[in-house]
């Protein structure tokens, strides 16, 4: 079904490794993201971009086979809307509340053709490979935000939990190479 997909997703931490590997596969991308994000988007490979600040994507007429809702903060029954016949709604993180909403209401929504899922990952040897092999042919890269000294992780991570992550931010151990 990917190739000729639409998908619509967000910049960021999931959300760029998500439009990576869509764009890898031939996908055609919407990215929905505030203001600040949406060069980042573009850059990324996104085919269009929705800022939500001054958009709401659940009311265009565009209709999607896949969405993949990285942080769940659209109500569900708005995704399940735009979604095509045979399409699936997959939410990857969010609150605890969201994910609760998701896994509950996602299976009495999930009647007919339209599908809502969330995703709890497993990783194995041959998807650690197979994405590597991307990252070192450069067809995909991880988005990082920031790097800082070990030193600054308390400040750190009281500001990533503080605002919205253009990527992820990592910090440095002494004796490791630089990002």
């Amino acid at each position: 079904m990917l190739p000729t997909a639409r998908l619509v997703t967000a910049p960021g931490d999931a959300g760029g490794g998500g439009l990576q590997f869509a764009r890898h596969f031939g996908t055609e991308v919407t990215a929905v993201c505030s203001t600040r994000k949406k060069e980042q988007s573009r850059s990324l490979g996104a085919d269009y971009v929705i800022d939500y600040t001054k958009e709401d994507f659940a009311v265009w007429s565009r209709r999607y086979n896949l969405i993949l809702a990285v942080n769940g903060n659209y109500p569900l029954l708005r995704c399940r809307r735009i979604l095509k016949s045979g399409g699936i709604y997959v939410m990857i993180g969010g609150t605890l509340k969201q994910i609760f909403k998701a896994l509950l209401f996602g299976r009495f929504l999930s009647f007919g053709s339209r599908k809502i899922r969330s995703l709890a990952a497993k990783p194995n040897r041959e998807d650690i490979g197979f994405i590597s092999k991307l990252a070192e042919e450069g067809r995909i890269s991880p988005v990082i935000q920031k790097s800082y000294p070990f030193e600054k992780t308390e400040e750190v991570m009281h500001h990533a939990g503080e605002c919205h992550a253009r990527g992820k931010v990592v910090i440095h151990v002494a004796g490791s190479p630089e990002v």
